[in-house]
């Protein structure tokens, strides 16, 4: 299963996608921070990560979506830009018909790391080690992405086979697409940035994919 995974933010959007399933290798495709400058207006930076995240779905056509479930627990504005973030996604994924799965901070860090009170640099570390990287994904937010996505990997599917066995049954249709085709080249590890410069991670020449 491929599965791309967003941590919403106006000016920093963490974005990873990972192929794997449960109990066999993680593979890292691509991971980055989409980055947009705080003195451009709400609508522009809107645009300009719509526009990126496209390219991200575009190029990677994944078969699920997840995205972090972020309460509103902090400052008025940062709520309002993490929603609007997480509707474009949502929006996006819809249009392809893509399942999308909210997880919480919480339920990411017992799946990564096995305690729901796991620090960043704790999670930060494991993410590294399931995924066989050479360097830690930074900054947070490409990390954060990256747990998500072995989150859902590892919990998400078992709620979407539940649900196809209940389409099968006459329910509801689960709405998930075939899977998708591969590419056959070398896989792909680059950060994306709209207004600074990113960094770079690079995974493990010896790590296998699914």
């Amino acid at each position: 299963m491929r599965v791309l995974a967003v941590d919403p933010g106006l000016t920093r959007c963490g974005i990873g996608v990972v192929d794997g399933v449960p109990g066999r290798r993680l593979s890292l495709v691509e991971v980055g921070v989409i980055r947009t400058p705080s003195s451009d207006p709400t609508p522009k930076r809107l645009v300009a990560i719509e526009d990126e995240m496209r390219l991200w779905f575009e190029r990677h056509r994944p078969e699920a979506v997840a995205i972090e479930r972020v309460f509103a627990d902090s400052n008025v504005s940062t709520v309002v830009g993490t929603a609007q973030v997480t509707g474009i996604v949502m929006l996006l994924a819809e249009r392809r018909g893509l399942p999308v799965t909210m997880h919480t901070p919480t339920e990411v860090k017992a799946a990564v790391s096995g305690s729901g009170r796991a620090g960043k640099a704790q999670v930060t570390a494991m993410v590294t080690r399931l995924l066989g990287l050479t360097t830690a994904p930074r900054p947070a937010d490409a990390a954060d992405a990256l747990a998500l996505a072995i989150c859902h990997v590892w919990r998400g599917s078992v709620q979407e086979r539940l649900t196809e066995a209940a389409a099968r049954r006459g329910g509801k249709p689960s709405g998930i697409p075939t899977r998708a085709p591969r590419r056959t080249a070398g896989t792909s590890v680059r950060a994306v940035s709209v207004g600074s410069r990113p960094a770079t991670v690079r995974p493990n020449p010896g790590a296998t994919r699914p």
